[in-house]
């Protein structure tokens, strides 16, 4: 029986990588795979899956307004009212809405698909984005992927946002960034200049 799956990590943990490389391993062995990122993150371009290793992928780019139910019935590998692959693969998944997120636990409920979702828990002040809360209601299984602390040896737990070099603490949840989100954990979070 297919799950949905939610792999979280901070900023800089290897979501992307690990992505690629499960979409890598079932197409090594004849797999299909349905690749979907968020339409927001157009760091590398709109539809584009990139790790910082320089290893990307075409993904189809779902934006908020989207149902995903639609993007997937409307797709070369969905037939007769089944889905002729043998996963979905989902980036960014944070920034999905909820109906969306619910849209790709229909998927694996009524189509028997396993779902792969990868993102971010949580924003830069600590708070739940909207995708991953639903993902952590909805997910049969919930992984986090580890990384260290850009200060010390400590897990990172918490993204950080700077603007030249200082802690940011207010602003909108949504700002597509890359080198002024640092991995950090609690400690340092709290006291980034030390």
């Amino acid at each position: 029986m297919a799950q949905l799956f939610f792999r979280y990590g901070t900023m800089n943990s290897g979501k992307s990588l690990q992505l690629l490389a499960v979409k890598h391993n079932y197409e090594e062995k004849g797999g299909r795979v349905l690749l979907l990122t968020s339409a927001l993150d157009d760091r590398a371009g709109v539809g584009i899956v990139k790790t910082r290793l320089g290893i990307k992928s075409e993904a189809i780019a779902i934006k908020s307004e989207d149902n995903v139910l639609d993007i997937i019935t409307d797709h070369k590998y969905y037939d007769k009212g089944k889905l002729d692959c043998d996963c979905v693969l989902v980036d960014e998944a944070e920034f999905l809405t909820p109906d969306q997120i619910e849209q790709l636990w229909s998927v694996v409920v009524h189509c028997d698909t396993p779902v792969i979702c990868y993102g971010l828990k949580t924003d830069f002040t600590g708070h739940l984005f909207d995708g991953s809360k639903r993902l952590l209601e909805l997910a049969d299984k919930i992984e986090e992927i580890k990384t260290v602390c850009e200060k010390c040896d400590r897990k990172a737990t918490m993204n950080l946002r700077t603007v030249d070099g200082k802690a940011v603490y207010e602003g909108d949840q949504v700002q597509i960034g890359d080198s002024e989100y640092h991995a950090v954990c609690s400690y340092h979070h709290v006291n980034w200049e030390e």
